[in-house]
């Protein structure tokens, strides 16, 4: 079955959750928009209840809600970023959770792309040539932080380092790949699957870089029920085969 009426076809099916008016503002990480938006709209059409959900790089999101920005639940793509909301006394307890996994890979412009040999040494630089490499901010947002990870250990990133375009967040990197403006782009393996601009021509291995890892919490700031709702519905199976069928890991 096509990717796009899969996802249709698990959108319609019940998150068996209680119906009550509320609504429910979310933070969560730009790579989640696809998924996560299939998923809230779900919810919305089954409960009544109103689902706003806040894209960004995950420090970013972090950040505002550390400063006091009105969220109930919070959804970066790395446990550090969650665990510095958790210090600042912002998680409700016993709520936290891993939700998602996800993987790395080298995206180019275009469709039929060429595939490349990733490893150590591998020639990137040469691959890139006089081009972009496009890549989400390496020193504070989860993608970007991922990708450097893997580049060094791979001992690539000092020949490639000086052609690296860095972005506010994962999707803009995607974008200046599908856009043409960068040649090539360091992304989430989910990233390329929201994306029909742009081919995968690389997964970068697992062990060069941290585990991808979304955690998801309940923040103190929430209140109705129906956030706790949109939180259990997180893990439903409608929801878990929206967030497979756009190449997320499911965490049990």
């Amino acid at each position: 079955m096509p990717r796009r009426f899969l996802i249709t076809a698990l959108a319609t099916l019940t998150f068996a959750l209680p119906a009550h008016s509320g609504e429910v503002v979310v933070f969560a990480a730009a790579s989640l928009k696809s998924a996560l938006d299939a998923v809230a709209a779900g919810f919305e059409a089954e409960t009544g209840n109103t689902v706003s959900i806040s894209y960004g790089g995950t420090s970013q999101m972090a950040k505002q809600i550390m400063a006091g920005a009105p969220a109930d639940i919070f959804i970066p793509a790395s446990r550090e970023w969650m665990d510095e909301v958790e210090a600042a006394g912002l998680v409700a307890a016993g709520t936290r959770r891993d939700l998602l996994g996800n993987g790395l890979v080298l995206v180019a412009h275009g469709a039929g792309a060429k595939p490349v040999a990733v490893g150590a040494g591998f020639d990137l630089a040469g691959l890139v040539g006089d081009g972009k490499l496009a890549m989400a901010m390496v020193d504070s947002v989860p993608a970007g932080q991922y990708g450097k990870q893997s580049l060094v250990a791979l001992g690539v990133w000092g020949a490639v380092e000086g052609s690296v375009v860095q972005t506010e967040n994962v999707r803009a990197a995607l974008a200046l790949v599908a856009a043409g403006e960068a040649a090539y782009g360091i992304v989430y393996t989910s990233d390329a699957v929201a994306e029909a601009g742009v081919s995968v021509v690389a997964t970068f291995p697992a062990d060069s870089h941290e585990p991808i890892v979304y955690p998801v919490a309940l923040l103190t700031g929430a209140t109705d029920e129906a956030d706790r709702e949109f939180l259990a519905a997180l893990s439903t199976e409608a929801a878990s085969g929206l967030f497979a069928a756009q190449g997320f890991a499911v965490l049990k």
